[in-house]
């Protein structure tokens, strides 16, 4: 271990005894010891290796190796998880986008303060946990995002990851909630074993119990031999029902028992199973007014709705369209070489896509089929991107109420164009930081 560099504090320079700089060593994740002003003291080797090139850190500023910034992260517009433990004297955990060799990683920061004999806090240890099939960057599976919207949903989502509590995703369609239970799923402790999908709608009472439960051979005309169900193929793993407002009650009742029993019997057997699954659940409706209706069991609504996860629609992470947009070409197999013009990826960015992320996939697929060459122009959009109105505004036209983040973009970009200085420059005349600066302009 490197020399460990002290920092001041009202009784002079104190430096951490050399078994709790060892103490690092016994953390798998990357892991740094911090003094109160967030100087790094000490870092093990999974910190060394992902964020100094595997060199000594020592005696620079946390927020300098991981985000590459020269300001603290709460000046940067981002929690700061050792200033709230400071504040509070208690464990604290937020997301963070770290700067790695491979490129900006969502990651889950938690800071730790370590009193000492007199309860004086003169240390903090700060773990940094990967969060999963997750990327800040385009990626060729997984969850991608960057918005402060899908960051929420993420943070909900580590909360949540490696628990055995009952999550409930909502959200409109398109929005991606099977890929969101996927990924909770790999967060969990069931992570090595099945995760079940379910779609709810339109299943019958005979063809619910059939797939979830299985049924014996001969048990109905047709049932030539025993089929295993869903929730025993799920056994040790996750269980994801998906649409789960659109059980009709007859058969909410059903599977309110399975939860509450933990059982089962296959459909012709009347020996009963016991059921072992992580219950994931996702609907696009209201169950509340579901509920309030006498639509929807509020015995089974308290039984699913544990953990409730919003999921942004698209157009509240417009911000992610440029990322999303670059990544849904590449997993396209006619999209692999192809790019968006910049006329064409200002029209995506002004278009409410009710479909959400499954529209934006569906209209670069078909782009992807009309151009010629590598370029998607706006001839090869479908005419609801192209309605009245969706020129970036100018002083000279009629006022248009638009988002304000679009008046940040549109401001951005203008100035990023005319200012011949450098970006510290631009930082300095724009009154944010460069972090702030190069994060805006990595998302246009």
């Amino acid at each position: 271990m490197a020399e460990i560099k002290g920092f001041e504090t009202d009784g002079g320079v104190a430096a951490p005894a050399p078994e709790l700089v060892a103490l690092l060593e016994a953390y798998s994740d990357p892991a740094i010891l911090l003094s109160p002003d967030c100087q790094v003291l000490a870092a093990n080797r999974p910190y060394r290796d992902a964020y100094g090139g595997g060199a000594d850190v020592c005696g620079r500023f946390c927020y300098e190796v991981s985000h590459h910034s020269d300001v603290s992260c709460d000046q940067a517009g981002e929690a700061c998880p050792l200033l709230e433990s400071r504040r509070s004297g208690r464990p604290h955990r937020v997301l963070h986008i770290h700067h790695t060799p491979r490129g900006d990683e969502h990651v889950d920061v938690e800071t730790r303060p370590l009193p000492d004999h007199s309860g004086r806090i003169r240390y903090f240890v700060e773990i940094v946990r990967p969060t999963g099939d997750v990327s800040a960057r385009p990626s060729a599976k997984g969850l991608v995002g960057r918005a402060p919207a899908f960051n929420r949903m993420l943070e909900l989502m580590q909360r949540v990851g490696p628990s055995e509590v009952a999550a409930l995703l909502l959200g409109e369609s398109g929005t991606g909630k099977e890929e969101v239970a996927r990924a909770i799923h790999q967060l969990s402790p069931r992570a090595r074993g099945a995760f079940v999908p379910v779609e709810c709608s339109g299943l019958t009472e005979s063809l619910f119990e059939s797939e979830l439960f299985g049924h014996e051979k001969g048990a109905f005309t047709g049932a030539h031999s025993a089929r295993v169900g869903l929730v025993e193929a799920a056994r040790g793993g996750t269980l994801f029902l998906d649409e789960i407002g659109d059980i009709p009650q007859q058969l909410q009742v059903k599977l309110l028992r399975l939860l509450e029993t933990g059982t089962f019997r296959r459909v012709g057997s009347s020996e009963p199973q016991q059921a072992d699954f992580r219950l994931i659940c996702a609907t696009h409706r209201d169950l509340s007014g579901l509920v309030k209706s006498a639509d929807f069991r509020q015995d089974l609504y308290y039984r699913v709705n544990t953990f409730p996860i919003e999921l942004p629609a698209l157009r509240d992470r417009r911000e992610d369209i440029p990322l999303l947009a670059e990544t849904l070409l590449r997993r396209i197999p006619t999209g692999a070489d192809l790019a968006l013009s910049d006329e064409s990826l200002a029209l995506l960015r002004r278009y409410a896509f009710p479909g959400n992320i499954r529209e934006l996939r569906n209209i670069l697929e078909r782009a992807s089929l009309l151009t010629d060459d590598r370029w998607i122009r706006p001839e090869h959009l479908p005419g609801d991107c192209h309605r009245p109105g969706d020129k970036p505004p100018y002083p000279d036209e009629a006022f248009r109420l638009v988002p304000l983040a679009e008046h940040e973009r549109d401001y951005l970009v203008r100035a990023a164009r005319e200012h011949k200085g450098s970006r510290a420059g631009l930082a300095r005349a724009l009154g944010i930081s460069q972090r702030t600066l190069f994060r805006k302009l990595q998302d246009l």
